[in-house]
This record gives C-alpha cells, sequence and structure tokens, in this order.
C-alpha cells in the first residue's frame, strides 16, 4: 500500500483529480484538506493558502498517479510518496478488492 501526499492550488483541483483517479481505479479513497503553505521563491517568503490531496492506493501506481496529475495541473507542485508500517486489515481488504494490485509486466 502507498499513500501520496500531493500539494494542489485549490479544492476543485482536488475532486477533479480524485475523481478521475477512483473512475480509472488508480486509488480507492482520496482526502483533501486546506493548508497555509510558507516558502522561499526568488529570494522572497511567499506565504498562501494551498490544499493537500492524501490518495491511499496499491503500491506500483506511481508514474501513472503523476501522468494525471500532470493533466490536471502544470504548474510544480509537490508528490511524496509514503509507505505505511502498518495499516487495519479492514481497509487493506477494501484496497484489494477495489484496487488492482498492478502486474509486474
Amino acid at each position: 500500500m502507498k499513500i501520496y501526499y500531493v500539494t494542489l492550488n485549490s479544492s476543485e483541483e482536488a475532486d477533479r483529480i480524485g475523481r478521475s483517479l477512483l473512475e480509472k481505479r488508480l486509488a480507492v479513497c482520496v482526502n483533501w484538506f486546506p493548508i497555509t503553505c510558507m516558502y522561499r521563491w526568488e529570494g522572497q517568503i511567499t506565504q498562501e493558502p494551498e490544499v493537500v490531496l492524501l490518495i491511499k492506493t496499491q503500491s506500483g501506481y506511481r508514474t501513472e498517479i503523476e501522468q494525471l496529475i500532470r493533466e490536471h495541473i502544470t504548474y510544480t507542485n509537490f508528490i511524496a510518496e509514503v509507505t505505511p508500517t502498518n495499516v487495519n486489515q479492514g481497509f487493506l481488504d477494501w484496497l484489494n478488492a477495489e484496487v488492482p494490485v498492478p502486474s509486474l509486466n
């Protein structure tokens, strides 16, 4: 199992990306929430609203997920892959029933 932590500019982007991931069976569940982002850019400190999208999926879909995100946004964002060490069995059963394990071909 993998969780992807993705930063976006708006809830609307998270909704479109999340829905597309679910329709293509690249995720079993997505969550998003607003945050505040502060960063250095071209010598200046900038602060602005941002949205975090969490994507819960099988291992092996990173390339497909990143390609799908690029279909919806063109700016540089953050995508991190997280590997949970302990997940409840009921959730794993749901994940395995809804999202196929990618083939190794």
